[in-house]
């Protein structure tokens, strides 16, 4: 229920801010992202998984968390990651 390595390297080049970021708010939000579709994919075969379905609420208040960080210290950046992720908020 994880994401690939292959998947994680290229949301780490994707969404990195220079050469070898893997820490910025964008690469975490972006890994989360897919971790957080992921889980929802195996839930609609899974209905009853209720240990994942704990891991899934942690990993979207983190990435909740992350975001609303991004948007106190830098409204651009947010704004063009929540775009570029296709998020609601």
């Amino acid at each position: 229920m994880s994401i690939t390595v292959e998947e994680k390297a290229r949301l780490i080049k994707e969404y990195a801010t220079k050469e070898g970021d893997t820490g910025s708010p964008e690469v975490q939000v972006a890994i989360l992202s897919s971790r957080i579709a992921t889980l929802t994919e195996h839930f609609k075969g899974h209905k009853n998984d209720n240990h994942s379905r704990r891991g899934l609420l942690m990993l979207v208040a983190q990435r909740r968390k992350l975001l609303d960080y991004l948007k106190k210290n830098d409204e651009s950046r947010y704004s063009t990651l929540i775009t570029r992720l296709g998020l609601r908020r």
